[in-house]
């Protein structure tokens, strides 16, 4: 279980919307790890874009290579930044420096570090990712 995911089991209870998002982002990073396409893409929203142009669709495409060539994949936050919009609390934005690392074995054959902001849309109680940026 990701950290976010941990952290945010006492405040969850409540309607607390930046653990919420930590949840969120923390589930987002466990799917990604385990290599479960499916739930990645269950946490973005219906009008997912990345760098301005690629849709969903890329997105599942995208991830279903990277776990083709690598039998393990983590990511690694370096450091967050996390906002919340002040009430309605509708969006939330994350500043992340992140390390994606790929391998077969013990010995990760990539490691690549990105400068990540992504920007979620709240649906009820639940985080969805709407826009993702890298550098």
């Amino acid at each position: 279980m990701g950290v976010a995911v941990v952290a945010c089991l006492p405040a969850c209870g409540r309607d607390d919307p930046k653990a919420r998002l930590e949840a969120s982002v923390g589930r987002l990073q466990d799917a990604l790890e385990a290599r479960d396409v499916s739930a990645a893409m269950d946490l973005l929203h219906d009008r997912f874009r990345a760098q301005g142009d690629q849709d969903a669709r890329w997105a599942r495409q995208t991830m279903m290579v990277m776990f083709q060539r690598y039998a393990r994949v983590n990511v690694v936050s370096l450091g967050q930044r996390i906002e919340v919009d002040p009430a309605p609390s509708l969006t939330g934005t994350i500043e992340a420096q992140v390390m994606v690392t790929g391998a077969h074995d013990l010995i990760p054959e990539r490691a690549t570090p990105y400068t990540v902001r992504m920007q979620w849309r709240r649906e009820g109680r639940d985080w969805k990712l709407y826009d993702l940026r890298w550098e």
